[in-house]
């Protein structure tokens, strides 16, 4: 399982991701009978979060994280280099990314945010999509329903049931709102990364598996400069090598 979180707001989109990858091991005992499934924790080391550099698109993915038993982002540096070309955006990229995974997976629980800005005159409108492998579907959350004005909030996905308990209102209960429409983006990336590490946090008090962890990974896309990585976890080596 994972937690991506997408924050759409006036002056930019974060994009923000834990770094966990969680496996279900399914056994059988030597007269053939299945054994309980054991889930289990892979890698702390996983991206979720991708940039398409030329085309500034950013990509969260969750759900499904190994097709075919290849992971993600090798599936991502492969559509990144066969399917996109220079004509590309980001209002082209949701249905050319659905497309490629469900080829060979179809019916992947498999999902994706895709996020970026096209210009269109001299105004840049801010694009976000969710999309759904398995589903076939390509959604448009930041924009009101059947309008084509542009709304403010944030996306998430995946393990995700942490956060909509913090911020959604429950009868007799409401919550104070957020002003999406009046927040910076250092406030946005001070949310998204709020969101995965509560997240994370609370998982390790809970009696449930610890599915969402590790780094926390953060990309900022705005308008009028090139997207960069707020914070991403690096390669490394041993601190201190044994002797």
């Amino acid at each position: 399982m994972s937690f991506v979180i997408t924050v759409y707001v006036p002056t930019g989109i974060v994009m923000a991701s834990d770094s966990r990858q969680s496996i279900t091991i399914e056994g059988k005992t030597l007269d053939g009978k299945p054994l309980p499934r054991i889930e289990t924790m892979s890698s702390d080391f996983v991206y979720k979060t991708f940039l398409l550099e030329k085309q500034k698109v950013g990509i969260n993915n969750y759900g499904d994280s190994l097709l075919g038993k290849i992971t993600t982002e090798s599936h991502i540096k492969r559509f990144s280099e066969e399917m996109i070309d220079d004509s590309d955006d980001v209002t082209t990229i949701p249905k050319k990314l659905i497309g490629f995974f469900r080829e060979d997976f179809p019916k992947a629980d498999t999902a994706f945010h895709v996020a970026g800005f096209k210009k269109m005159g001299k105004k840049s409108i801010p694009y976000v999509f969710n999309c759904h492998v398995g589903k076939n579907t390509v959604e448009r959350p930041n924009v009101a329903p059947k309008t084509e004005n542009v709304v403010y909030g944030a996306s998430w996905g995946g393990q995700a049931d942490i956060i909509s308990s913090f911020l959604q209102a429950t009868p007799g209960q409401p919550k104070a709102p957020i002003i999406w429409d009046a927040m910076n983006i250092q406030d946005a990336i001070d949310f998204a990364i709020y969101a995965v590490r509560t997240t994370i946090d609370t998982m390790r008090f809970q009696a449930r598996p610890k599915s969402v962890g590790g780094p926390v990974d953060v990309l900022l896309i705005t308008p009028d400069e090139p997207a960069h990585w707020i914070q991403r976890k690096q390669f490394r080596g041993e601190l201190f090598p044994p002797k």
